[in-house]
């Protein structure tokens, strides 16, 4: 069973689902994170539950320590439903350090598969973990923000909070 609880935290109300008891064929772990608002409606899954659980609350104390400068890391079983190369995209995204960030073809490049930029982009926009899996880091060649599921505002605070360099609107890199 998926369960999901809504969180208020400094950067919006959050969503989080997770699967408690590993069944159904799927892992425990936390299954969604996303942001949402009036601009962006919350999506849930079929079956989905509203509950909260230990893990549902875990996750928001870490997301809070984040979002407060107090965790660079998340400590948190994974549970992301995807396609297999969805999942080593997302995979790839946890290599990337705090306050870091990447492109899209190195991404793509550290994937050993150079030429799947935009299929590694669609990945990254697939990511229903926001944050914890962090897509926010991976930004355009020229350092520009590019997409963000939960809009180009929260990815630029995102990346501000961790101190990674990026360009702001109207500047390059």
């Amino acid at each position: 069973m998926i369960v999901y609880e809504s969180y208020t935290t400094e950067l919006g109300d959050v969503a989080i689902a997770a699967s408690e008891d590993g069944h159904e064929g799927v892992e425990k772990g936390v299954v969604a994170l996303q942001f949402y608002d009036a601009e962006r409606p919350l999506r849930l899954g079929a079956g989905w539950q509203r509950e909260a659980s230990a893990l549902t609350d875990m996750a928001a104390q870490q997301l809070r320590e984040y979002i407060s400068g107090r965790r660079k890391s998340f400590d948190l079983p994974l549970a992301p439903r995807g396609t297999e190369f969805q999942r080593r995209v997302w995979d790839s995204l946890l290599q990337i350090p705090f306050g870091e960030t990447r492109s899209y073809s190195e991404q793509a490049q550290w994937l050993g598969q150079p030429r799947a930029i935009r299929a590694v982009a669609r990945a990254n926009g697939a990511n229903p973990v926001a944050v914890i899996i962090p897509c926010h880091r991976v930004i355009g060649a020229n350092g520009s923000l590019t997409g963000y599921a939960g809009g180009l505002p929260l990815k630029a605070r995102l990346l501000t909070l961790e101190g990674a360099n990026f360009a702001r609107q109207g500047e390059l890199l």
